[in-house]
């Protein structure tokens, strides 16, 4: 048995894996089981009820975690002329038009973890769909994304707005935080997060549309969340 694989065992012992949790018992369990030798991200993970086959119901878009993530974003914006100047007084970490585009095609170039773009600049920036999309890495109108208020959304994302998307079977997977924040940090994200991913239900969703909330540490198990705890 590998050391890995022996650890996670040994956490999963620490818990009833079967159980549900109020929110404020799980994040204490969570924090348990961090422990590995860095800040672990906090992760929420959400099964829904959405038809992921059908366009319709696909879910693309943005939270705002009031205590932000705790990771340092990079943000990559496709923009040029007064736009670019907008983007990096707002703390863009690249900027750039054709040239930046290229050097995603041509270098593989993928050290950002947002990708923002002016309108104007998707006749190019179209084209780098086949590359950034498998990577959530894709601007988009739906995410906020592609924009004419770059600035703004610059500063948002820095803030601590994350994107949302589903992946094939109809799951969302986000951070809300670190081990390292306060628990009561943790649980304002969390209970935001939940709140404002209810309001993106699609309309086509029949039944529920949360079916189960889980939160876990990067290298630990999850928790499950008791679901009557949050107006869902």
């Amino acid at each position: 048995m590998s050391k890995h694989s022996k650890r996670y065992s040994e956490l999963l012992g620490k818990y009833d894996k079967k159980g549900s949790y109020s929110l404020e018992e799980a994040i204490k369990i969570v924090k348990n089981l961090s422990n590995a030798k860095f800040d672990e991200t906090i992760e929420l993970s959400i099964k829904t009820g959405i038809d992921p086959k059908k366009n319709e119901q696909q879910i693309r878009n943005t939270v705002s975690l009031p205590n932000g993530t705790g990771k340092k974003v990079k943000i990559l914006v496709f923009a040029v002329g007064p736009d670019a100047e907008e983007a990096k007084n707002a703390g863009a970490d690249y900027v750039g038009g054709e040239e930046l585009a290229k050097k995603i095609t041509d270098e593989g170039f993928l050290d950002f973890d947002v990708a923002i773009a002016a309108p104007d600049t998707m006749k190019f920036v179209g084209k780098l769909g086949r590359i950034l999309g498998p990577r959530g890495l894709m601007p988009s109108p739906k995410s906020g994304t592609v924009t004419k208020e770059i600035g703004k959304a610059v500063e948002s994302f820095k803030a601590g707005r994350v994107g949302v998307r589903n992946d094939k079977t109809g799951n969302l997977h986000l951070p809300v935080g670190k081990k390292s924040f306060s628990n009561e940090k943790l649980n304002e994200n969390i209970k935001s997060a939940i709140e404002q991913i209810n309001a993106l239900r699609p309309q086509g969703v029949k039944g529920r549309f949360i079916h189960k909330i889980v939160i876990s540490p990067t290298m630990g198990p999850g928790v499950k969340l008791d679901s009557s705890q949050f107006e869902i």
